[in-house]
């Protein structure tokens, strides 16, 4: 349900099935893969519980309010921080197969 009617968790799990598939074409080591797999997890993990947080708060309060859009923009925060570190871990693994480093 999240997948089919979320476009940012559309938009990560395009990106996981990109790197899951790098992760094949480069024949990343095991400890890779769990790393990789780890923060795959770690970010849909942030934005479906964002997602559910926000849907949370438009129930119990549909109109504009400055405490519900600090919860929002707290939510939509940590899945920006997973986001990151799953940049960087994609980056410690793929540059070295790049030559980048």
């Amino acid at each position: 349900m999240l997948i089919k009617n979320e476009a940012s968790i559309q938009v990560q799990f395009f990106i996981s099935i990109v790197v899951t598939i790098a992760g094949f074409y480069f024949e990343i080591s095991n400890t890779e893969w769990m790393i990789q797999i780890f923060a795959i997890g770690l970010v849909m993990t942030a934005e479906g519980l964002n997602t559910a947080s926000e849907e949370i708060a438009n129930f119990v309060h549909p109109d504009f309010h400055n405490k519900i859009g600090y919860i929002k923009d707290v939510a939509a925060g940590a899945v920006f921080f997973a986001a990151i570190a799953a940049m960087v871990i994609a980056g410690i693994i793929y540059f070295p197969k790049f030559g980048w480093i």
